[in-house]
């Protein structure tokens, strides 16, 4: 088990580095906005290295979530 982790510990380490090629970069963003139908919330977590980009999102209402 400790072998395993380690080497996932280690390819990340190398992933984020650049030794590789380009470092990922961590980017977040999160809105607010208001309407006549109410209050909207959304945000989104991901990595892009400048010619790939991964994102995962959401989003709400403020009287439907």
């Amino acid at each position: 088990m400790f072998r395993v982790v380690f080497a996932c510990l280690s390819l990340a380490v190398v992933t984020a580095c650049g030794v590789d090629g380009e470092p990922w970069t961590p980017r977040a963003n999160a809105n607010i906005g208001i309407g006549s139908d109410g209050v909207h919330t959304s945000g989104s977590v991901g990595v892009t290295n400048g010619t790939v980009s991964i994102s995962v999102g959401g989003g709400c209402r403020w009287y439907g979530c």
